[in-house]
């Protein structure tokens, strides 16, 4: 249904037609990669750049910033002040992009994987008991 794709930008407040992955319009859309693309030649340009100066420079907002740099569309390089501008949401550890630390990423991954692969015995035994079942239907038609 249309109407459930129906959303306001949260950038402007337009209404549009959401394709469920946007949450801006496609004008803001533009907007915003043209000021991912400034960001990134001025870092690109000046490898050692504060915070300060990527917003003075580019005119483009540190929350943009930051959420270029959280998105992984970005890397901070160069020094010790690379890793001040991001902390792991995790374990506060200073990164150069993305939301978590490589440990907190793995130990993540190691734990969702643990998780996934374990099913409850109560699923194994209702399982057992379908292929007993099966088995034995098997045997009496044979």
């Amino acid at each position: 249904m249309l109407l459930d794709r129906i959303r306001n930008c949260k950038e402007c407040g337009r209404i549009f037609q959401s394709n469920g992955l946007s949450k801006i319009c496609p004008t803001c859309q533009k907007a915003d990669e043209t000021d991912f693309k400034k960001v990134k030649e001025y870092i690109y340009d000046n490898p050692g750049a504060t915070m300060i100066d990527i917003v003075q420079e580019t005119g483009v907002s540190e929350e943009k910033v930051l959420r270029y740099l959280r998105e992984g569309r970005l890397e901070i390089s160069g020094g010790e002040n690379a890793i001040l501008f991001l902390q792991c949401e995790r374990c506060g550890k200073g990164i150069r992009t993305g939301r978590f630390c490589d440990e907190c990423s793995r130990e993540m991954e190691k734990n969702l994987r643990g998780a996934y692969g374990q099913k409850s015995d109560s699923y194994q035994r209702s399982r057992d008991r379908t292929k007993m079942y099966t088995a034995e239907i098997r045997k009496k038609r044979g």
